[in-house]
């Protein structure tokens, strides 16, 4: 009887030892784990769609990050910030909101949610209150400007010619003919539409400047940078660098998702 006691007291004091330092070990795994946002949204910008990213997102999937490219419709301001909104109610929090050029001013307006920890700008805008990106682009004209063709709808379409010269001029012959025939108008009334409360404001910022952009002035994305207090980073690229210049445009993508869920 005595020793069917010791025996049970001891499978007990096992079970609690085992369950301690399970705890202990569950712990530390926890406090070893790196803090920060977990989901990155990708916005794309006019004249493009998700794919634009195809380069970017293995980079940051190898780092353990949840990547969703979104497919914003470029039919109006509202419907391109709803889109996003729509792919941010589908994650957990914390996320970063990642947007290229036109892509700028969604994010600004999207990243009101209180799920958003932080915001990426590459080759954008970052619109204040009551700015818009069409307003801001124009503001420091570039020559792409002469390569746009509206349709009867209001959409705008580069040329060829834009593309080569003005959008993607450091890509290879074959990206260009791919980005040229797959580029998505844009309608002129969404690249007007203007931001109501801007989340850089209240959102740690990083700003990606294209060096050698010719969509928008490398000048204007430096002041705007500048003004909402982003961490910067400049590359000698055209507009797309998330294609010419991908393992950078990760590389900062990363970094704000590390220190964006830890503000």
């Amino acid at each position: 009887m005595q020793v069917l006691k010791f025996v049970r007291n001891g499978l007990v004091a096992c079970a609690a030892l085992l369950a301690i330092t399970g705890a202990a070990a569950k712990a530390t795994a926890q406090a070893q784990t790196p803090s920060g946002a977990k989901t990155v949204l990708l916005v794309h910008g006019a004249w493009a769609d998700g794919s634009s990213w195809a380069k970017v997102i293995p980079l940051l999937e190898a780092k353990g990050l949840h990547v969703v490219a979104v497919q914003i419709p470029l039919t109006s301001f509202a419907d391109d910030v709803a889109a996003t909104q729509r792919a941010i109610d589908l994650e957990d929090g914390p996320v970063v909101l990642v947007g290229h050029s036109y892509g700028g001013a969604v994010i600004t307006e999207a990243g009101n949610d209180s799920k958003v920890a932080g915001l990426v700008y590459v080759s954008a805008v970052a619109p204040d209150k009551g700015e818009s990106a069409l307003g801001l682009i124009m503001s420091v004209p570039t020559p792409i400007g002469a390569e746009l063709r509206p349709d009867k709808s209001g959409f705008l379409k580069l040329t060829p010619k834009g593309v080569a010269e003005d959008f993607a001029q450091d890509l290879s012959a074959k990206e260009i003919a791919i980005l040229t025939a797959t580029q998505v108008p844009a309608n002129a009334a969404a690249m007007k539409g203007e931001v109501t409360n801007p989340a850089w404001k209240s959102k740690p910022s990083w700003f990606i400047v294209g060096g050698n952009d010719r969509a928008i002035s490398p000048i204007l994305e430096a002041n705007l940078a500048k003004k909402i207090g982003a961490t910067t980073v400049t590359v000698p690229s055209s507009h797309v660098i998330m294609l010419s210049k991908p393992a950078k445009v990760a590389e900062v993508i990363i970094d704000a998702a590390a220190k964006s869920g830890s503000k």
